[in-house]
């Protein structure tokens, strides 16, 4: 019976090694396949001792128990360590491989020396061999040792449960079975002397040990990943080492590129043009810079995206590796959607111009009702802002000011908005035919303030804020000096904002030459003289040149006013 027991547990350990052949899989860890060498062995041992007609036979038999004595708790601890993601040195693990072999090739003194065994008999009972042992100092380390091994594999189990949660709550639970049972059946087993039952518990791991390489593969998302879209035959890969020497490569890349079948392994591949040209030229720009990782690739009707990456074994560079994958239908997505958004940003920009066509075109309409309640100033507002156009392109010929293209614009834009803030005086002060009394005028002033809040509120909502800041200064400034006397809040120098200075000189310069109910219009040489004049008090000094240099084209704007009829 007690060797049947043994014979049975063996032929299971054999068994599950094919099994464990059958079912083997490049991700399975290496610890796991090593057991399914020395399980057997083991059990083998545990096998022969029951059948030894001699102490010798016997011990032969002891022998092989003990390397899976000694190396299986090491081997169970390196396997909860790797999944459980436990890390240690790999000096450490050496050390740790180095004291286990060297406690097993102390094994080979029992029955010779009194170290690992004092003293070490056989005797029959019932037809079954028996050994009658007592213990050494060594036998004590071994026992130490694999208490070591099963106790740290125990305390990494329960670490993991607790603190890792990317640790499969399976994988813990599976991992916990053989331990368990190797502990109770290893110390239990010291103290049984008919039946030892170690080598089932050996068998028993062996199983759960199946479970768990069955499963593995499936945490190991980055393989499973790359396998998955191979088998599906999505992506082609093709592997090249350091020297540009071609490794291999799977079908689809064959496809994609048929050279690759005219390579051979191991040889470098700048022999042939096209690889040259392509492939060669891909990994050297990649080996040069990490960021030329992505080429697109047309070949025939179909367009490709290859990646370049770096070829790992484990964590060592050991090459390059293509990844090839047909992008056709995203191409032509990405395409057919940058037409369909240049159609639609062609058709937004278009509704938009005619938006702001019609804003443009209310607010003139609105500073147009304002100028004509006021008798004294007809076209003003169209002059002023020609005016205002005029200087800001001699200003842009010498980069003045810094001024953006988009600043020159607004304030040609907002030039015609200057007056709005009239449309709350007074008619009777407003269209007064001579000059105001001084009461009159500070009435008159409050336009300023005025049609900068008007302005506020026409443009608070518009997407333009810079526009709309423009303007709303041009309101509220232009009849600000430089040397702080104007109003509405005496502003000096460069506090007025610039815009509002320029509005200022063309505002001033069109009052000057254009005719009013209470003067004649003045003439140019008169009027440039008094612009002059004003410069480092009422206008901005920084203007003059400008004005200077716009001075030919503003007396031959106003000369073909008069040409036409449009007596200024």
């Amino acid at each position: 019976m007690i060797i049947a027991y043994y014979d049975a547990v063996l032929i299971l350990s054999v068994c599950l090694v094919f099994l464990y052949i059958l079912l083997w899989h490049k991700h399975n860890d290496v610890h796991i396949t090593l057991l399914y060498f020395i399980v057997p062995v083991a059990n083998f041992g545990y096998m022969l001792m029951p059948r030894a007609a001699t102490l010798e036979e016997a011990l032969s038999g002891l022998l092989l128990t003990y390397i899976g004595g000694t190396y299986l708790p090491l081997f169970v601890l390196f396997i909860v360590l790797n999944l459980c993601k436990v890390r240690i040195h790999r000096v450490l693990r050496v050390l740790m491989f180095a004291v286990s072999t060297a406690l097993l090739l102390s094994t080979l003194t029992i029955g010779k020396l009194p170290i690992y065994y004092k003293s070490v008999s056989m005797v029959k009972k019932d037809g079954v061999s028996v050994l009658i042992k007592e213990y050494g100092p060594l036998h004590t380390v071994f026992i130490g040792l694999a208490a070591l091994y099963l106790a740290l594999s125990v305390g990494v189990i329960l670490y993991s449960y607790f603190k890792k949660k990317q640790v499969s709550r399976k994988t813990i639970f599976l991992l916990f079975l053989p331990v368990t049972a190797a502990a109770f059946s290893f110390f239990a087993g010291r103290y049984l002397v008919d039946i030892d039952p170690t080598p089932a518990s050996y068998a028993f791991a062996l199983m759960i040990c199946l479970i768990i390489a069955y499963r593995m593969c499936l945490y190991d998302v980055t393989d499973t990943a790359v396998e998955s879209l191979v088998e599906a035959g999505q992506t082609g890969l093709a592997s090249f080492d350091f020297g540009f020497r071609y490794l291999g490569s799977n079908e689809t890349a064959k496809t994609v590129f048929p050279e690759l079948n005219g390579l051979t392994v191991d040889r470098k591949i700048d022999a042939d043009l096209f690889m040259k040209e392509n492939l060669l030229a891909w990994l050297t720009g990649f080996a040069a810079d990490n960021k030329n990782n992505q080429i697109e690739f047309e070949r025939g009707d179909r367009i490709y995206l290859v990646s370049v990456n770096y070829l790992f074994d484990g964590k060592r560079k050991r090459g390059y590796e293509l990844f090839i994958t047909d992008d056709t239908q995203n191409r032509k997505y990405v395409k057919l959607l940058g037409s369909y958004n240049e159609d639609l940003k062609k058709e937004v920009e278009k509704k938009t111009a005619h938006i702001i066509e019609m804003h443009d075109q209310l607010i003139l309409g609105m500073a147009t009702m304002v100028e004509s309640r006021d008798n004294s100033t007809g076209g003003h507002i169209r002059r002023s802002s020609e005016v205002v156009r005029i200087l800001v392109e001699e200003m842009k010929k010498e980069n003045a000011f810094g001024m953006s293209e988009e600043f020159c614009r607004d304030i040609v834009k907002a030039a015609p908005m200057h007056d709005l803030g009239k449309i709350a005086v007074d008619d009777a002060i407003l269209r007064k035919p001579g000059r105001y009394t001084p009461e009159e005028f500070e009435e008159m002033k409050k336009h300023a303030s005025e049609g900068a809040r008007i302005v506020h509120e026409i443009l608070k909502n518009t997407d333009d804020r810079e526009f709309a800041r423009i303007a709303e200064n041009v309101a509220h400034y232009h009849h600000e000096r430089v040397d702080g006397s104007g109003y509405p809040e005496g502003l000096k120098g460069d506090a007025i904002p610039l815009c509002a200075r320029i509005m200022a000189v063309a505002d001033v310069y069109d009052a000057l030459v254009s005719k009013r109910v209470y003067k004649e219009k003045m003439s140019f040489e008169k009027a440039n003289a008094i612009i002059k004049e004003g410069m480092g008090s009422q206008f901005d000094a920084a203007l003059l040149p400008y004005y200077v240099a716009a001075r030919p084209r503003l007396e031959e704007y106003y000369k073909n006013l008069e040409e036409k009829g449009t007596t200024p």
